[in-house]
């Protein structure tokens, strides 16, 4: 499924026009990403939570040479999905 799909979905099910459509869902995505830029937690109760949690540092290393690269501390979206997500046969 993509963006798209998304989009054509609320479409159907509400009767908005694509454009007002398109717009909703980007405003939903774009609250979400702005919300995890923050270190903010989102809880979509029945679905999953996303969170935002600190990458440990590292030493890994490359697959063509065999040289070791040292990988700095970031950070990295976690996704946990919800018990009826969970539940999905």
């Amino acid at each position: 499924m993509i963006k798209l799909d998304i989009i054509n979905d609320v479409v159907n099910k509400t009767g908005i026009t694509k454009t007002k459509a398109e717009l909703a869902v980007e405003t939903v995505f774009e609250s979400m990403k702005k919300a995890l830029a923050q270190g903010e937690r989102i809880e979509l109760r029945g679905f999953g939570v996303f969170n935002v949690r600190p990458r440990k540092t590292g030493i890994g290393r490359n697959p063509r040479t065999g040289a070791e690269v040292s990988i700095p501390p970031g950070k990295a979206v976690r996704f946990k999905p919800g018990k009826e997500l969970q539940s999905i046969d």
